[in-house]
């Protein structure tokens, strides 16, 4: 089967080319059907193919010496969309040239060049940034909206609950994931008006889709592997996901000063090596790396910017399970199956998305 190709912004991310190289070649020894559109500075995406043929074989390169930084804004970004790696990696996808685009660079200017150039599905008010969350239980849990929207209402957040089941079942192969919203307590009456109408909402019309959904969920059970998707506001979302973030740092350098304290502890270390190696597998961002935009007319995914070669191999990874799985017209089937009139009950905000993620 012919697949469509993955356009990869070879100048974004903290260590650019060589890194994102590198793990686009990690990536094709699991995917080795798809082909690469490798977008940047010509001359270092060729030095850096030299140590991968088996990428090299398979990708072409399309030059592009302009980079957005760190430091733009989305407008700035937009303004120079066609002429930089990621707006030209994102424009490949417009234009038919990629199935998909991956990129490490800054994520308000993704998000506004995405938004820009795919547009929003039909039935979807606003894109959502999804991320996988490592948890005790055999699967990730999948959060979204991780900060491209900072106010939601409850058409919102019920076309994020649909979105983020549909990627769920991609990536945990399960029929019906565990729907639920996050939630200051899991009691009815608690929380927004707008979270307690998008509960009615997903209630009346869970039995439309493929999805188990029960009511809301707290922050504290997030990771605990109940739980198959997470739908916030992305204000909430993005604060959330930097405390769990922030909580796995804190254990991981609490763990390393006490095991350096004495040399009792050091010798504890020895002992507890295989464990302590598990959990730092299981910490690793860059084993979960590759946050999603879902609800655009394309595909693309924002990895870590300072994800390692692993890191990004896993981004890739997650962009071709989900041209594989065909996840917009997963989104777009389910979408028909709730029908306009079930999302009726408020009106979609008017302000844009804000492309605050970070």
């Amino acid at each position: 089967m012919s697949l469509p190709r993955i356009a990869v912004d070879a100048m974004g991310g903290d260590e650019g080319v060589r890194v994102m190289v590198e793990g686009a070649a990690l990536a094709r020894r699991r995917h080795d059907r798809f082909k690469f559109l490798l977008v940047g500075d010509e001359t270092r995406i060729k030095a850096a193919l030299d140590n991968h043929p088996n990428l090299r074989g398979a990708s072409e390169i399309l030059h592009s010496a302009d980079v957005i930084s760190g430091e733009d804004k989305p407008s700035q970004a937009l303004r120079r969309a066609k002429t930089t790696s990621m707006g030209m990696a994102v424009n490949a996808v417009k234009a038919g040239d990629a199935g998909a685009a991956v990129s490490g660079g800054n994520t308000g200017a993704l998000m506004a060049i995405s938004k820009l150039a795919l547009r929003t599905m039909p039935g979807i008010d606003r894109p959502a940034l999804a991320a996988l969350l490592p948890t005790l239980g055999d699967n990730d849990v999948v959060m979204l909206d991780l900060g491209a929207n900072t106010e939601c209402d409850a058409r919102n957040l019920v076309q994020f609950a649909i979105m983020g089941a549909a990627y769920s079942r991609v990536v945990t192969g399960r029929d019906s994931p565990r729907v639920r919203l996050l939630n200051i307590g899991t009691e009815e009456m608690k929380g927004t008006d707008e979270l307690r109408d998008a509960v009615n909402i997903l209630r009346k019309a869970a039995g439309d889709l493929s999805m188990s959904f029960d009511g809301f969920t707290e922050a504290d059970k997030v990771c605990r592997g109940d739980v198959d998707v997470v739908v916030t506001d992305g204000f909430s979302g993005n604060i959330a996901l930097k405390a769990i973030e922030g909580t796995a740092r804190f254990v991981g350098d609490l763990l390393r000063r006490s095991f350096s304290s004495s040399l009792r502890s050091k010798f504890g270390f020895l002992v507890s090596r295989p464990a302590t190696e598990l959990l730092k597998h299981h910490l690793d961002p860059n084993n979960h790396n590759g946050a999603v935009f879902l609800g655009l007319n394309g595909i693309v995914v924002k990895s870590h910017g300072s994800a390692n070669a692993v890191g990004v191999a896993n981004a890739v990874h997650v962009t071709a399970r989900l041209l594989e799985e065909n996840v917009t017209e997963r989104i777009t089937a389910d979408l028909a199956r709730v029908g306009e009139e079930s999302l009726k009950m408020r009106a979609p905000a008017a302000a844009p998305a804000t492309g605050n993620a970070a």
